[in-house]
């Protein structure tokens, strides 16, 4: 991973434009803070391949029992992979970290949770989407002579190679991945995910991997300072609250973000 401090807008833009499109996209409200799923939080220093399992079985159970209970919405899911993308959607911890295709949309999910009294910097991780995936792929050929798929095949396939192949023989990769079905706010978002395929092993670990060690990954720490212009930079390209989610929900997280920029 390769760390680049920012400390101007001008050289946000240009480092987040010099990316090509293959990229993905991870905001987060502390610099300090790894790549780590809600999951990997919850179970904390207990985690296991079992411990894993365990928590995510539990979750799943209960969400799916209860879905048309409460569901008015969506439709209902038909793959694992949409499953968790659902729950990931509504709060649930999962295996999952949120991704997008955005560098500013990512740039806007680093601030939506970001203390401005806090002094912390922030920042963005963007990683080779086809390096890494070409690299996981290449990965499971080694193991099994019978898989055949490639970036290109798997478009329509991924929530059935997600189920059949990578969850099911938990290799040590990282995976990423979007269901079928999605989301209106997924949509919106350009969003994607990224897990380990072993659910014994945290995302950070998988990245960290020899199997990655070429793949471009790099760690934008932005300054503290540039917190008020990087709020004027994305309303001026209507990246708000308001256009990500477009529900009343977004409406509120807008008006409070604008609070917490006039308050400092």
């Amino acid at each position: 991973m390769t760390n680049v401090e920012i400390v101007s807008i001008e050289d946000l833009i240009r480092r987040f434009n010099e990316l090509p499109n293959h990229f993905l996209y991870r905001g987060q409200a502390n610099a300090e803070w790894l790549l780590t799923s809600s999951l990997e939080r919850v179970v904390g220093a207990k985690w296991s391949a079992d411990q894993a399992k365990k928590f995510e079985d539990f979750s799943l159970h209960q969400f799916q029992s209860k879905f048309h209970l409460y569901d008015r919405e969506n439709v209902k899911p038909d793959s694992r992979l949409a499953w968790l993308s659902i729950m990931q959607h509504y709060g649930v911890p999962t295996r999952l970290l949120d991704f997008t295709e955005s560098s500013y949309v990512a740039l806007y999910f680093a601030l939506e949770s970001y203390n401005p009294q806090s002094g912390e910097d922030f920042s963005v991780y963007a990683i080779d989407y086809s390096g890494i995936m070409d690299r996981s792929i290449a990965h499971i050929r080694s193991k099994d002579g019978g898989f055949s798929e490639t970036r290109q095949s798997m478009f329509d396939k991924q929530d059935m190679i997600f189920d059949t192949v990578v969850d099911r023989f938990s290799y040590d990769i990282a995976w990423s991945a979007e269901p079928k079905q999605l989301n209106a706010r997924l949509d919106r978002q350009a969003g994607s995910f990224l897990l380990s395929g072993n659910r014994g092993l945290r995302i950070q670990d998988v990245l960290d991997s020899a199997l990655y060690s070429e793949v471009a990954m790099y760690k934008f720490r932005i300054s503290h300072e540039l917190y008020p212009n990087v709020f004027a930079l994305l309303r001026k390209m209507n990246i708000t609250s308001k256009s990500l989610y477009g529900d009343l929900e977004g409406l509120a997280r807008s008006v409070k973000m604008q609070l917490q920029v006039y308050s400092i």
